[in-house]
C-alpha cells in the first residue's frame, strides 16, 4: 500500500466514509480499522476515549498513512483537538452538519442524533454555539438505541424488525420536538438507517456528513486502489458477523484479525 488514508470507528459506521473515499479518489489505498472491541463509543466517558483515540492512532501509524480520519462524531468532538497533540500526521473528525440542516429547515427548528456521550458532554452544546445564535432550537437526541440496530445486524437481517424500532423511535422524537424539519445523523452508525428514517418520516430532512468529511481530506495519494480491512473483536461483535455483515452490502475485502 502506499500511504493509505486510515479510516476507524468502532465498528461499521465508518465504511460509509471509506465508500465515499473510494468514489471520489478511486486509486487511493485505504485502511479501514473496525475495533469492535471497543464498541460503543458511545458509552465511553472523555477519559477512556481519548485512550483508544491516541492507542488506535498510534497502531495505525504503523502502516505509514497519509492521514488518519476518526469516523466517529462523539470523539470528534470531545477529544480531537487533545489527540492532535499526539500525532503527526494530519488527523481529521466527523461533525455533525449542522450549518446544512439550519440552511435547510424551514421551520428553524433541528435536531442531532449522536450517541449518549455526546449528547451527554459539554462540548456538543459549545459546538452548535458556534454555529447559531438561537441554540435551544438545536435538539440534542441520544440515538444509542439505533446504533446499536447497526452494529448487530439488524438493519440487515432484520429490516422488517429496524423499520418498526426505527418508526417508534421516530414518533418519540417528534411528539417531544413537533417543530424539527431538519435532522443530522451524528454517528457514523446512523447513515446505514437513513432510508429507514426517510420511510418513517418523508417530511423531513436527513442529513449524513460523509462527503463533507471527504472533501476535506485534499487530493489523496495515488496508489493502487487496494482497501485493507482491520477488525477486532470480542464475545458480542464478532468477526465472523462483521463479515456477513459486509457480504451482505456487498463488500468484499480482506480482514485481518488484530490486538493492537
Amino acid at each position: 500500500m502506499h500511504q493509505p488514508i486510515a479510516v476507524f470507528d468502532a465498528g461499521i459506521g465508518s465504511y460509509a466514509i471509506v465508500a465515499a473515499i473510494q468514489k471520489r479518489l478511486p486509486r487511493q489505498d485505504i485502511i479501514y480499522f473496525a475495533d469492535r472491541a471497543s464498541f460503543p463509543y458511545g458509552g465511553k466517558d472523555r477519559e477512556q476515549l481519548l485512550s483508544i483515540m491516541r492507542q488506535s492512532i498510534s497502531f495505525l501509524e504503523n502502516f505509514d498513512p497519509s492521514a488518519i480520519i476518526i469516523a466517529s462524531n462523539a470523539p470528534s468532538i470531545m477529544v480531537l483537538d487533545e489527540v492532535r497533540k499526539y500525532c503527526a500526521l494530519p488527523l481529521y473528525g466527523v461533525f455533525p452538519p449542522l450549518q446544512q440542516a439550519l440552511a435547510a429547515s424551514r421551520s428553524g427548528h433541528v435536531g442531532i442524533m449522536a450517541v449518549r456521550s455526546l449528547v451527554d458532554s459539554e462540548n456538543l452544546p459549545r459546538f452548535i454555539e458556534k454555529h447559531t445564535n438561537k441554540p435551544d432550537n438545536v435538539a440534542l437526541i441520544d440515538a444509542s438505541p439505533m446504533v446499536d440496530l447497526v452494529e448487530n445486524g439488524s438493519f440487515l437481517f432484520s429490516p422488517a424488525d429496524t423499520q418498526a424500532a426505527v418508526g417508534h423511535f421516530a414518533d418519540e422524537i417528534f411528539q417531544r420536538y413537533p417543530l424539527i424539519d431538519a435532522l443530522t445523523l451524528s454517528s457514523t452508525h446512523l447513515p446505514w438507517l437513513q432510508s429507514f428514517f426517510e420511510a418513517s418520516r418523508p417530511d423531513c430532512l436527513f442529513l449524513d456528513p460523509a462527503e463533507d468529511i471527504v472533501a476535506g481530506i485534499g487530493p489523496g495519494t495515488a496508489g493502487t486502489s487496494i482497501v485493507q480491512g482491520l477488525i477486532t473483536e470480542d464475545e458480542n461483535y464478532d468477526l465472523d458477523t462483521f463479515r456477513r455483515m459486509l457480504k451482505h452490502i456487498g463488500v468484499d475485502i480482506p480482514l485481518d484479525l488484530v490486538s493492537p
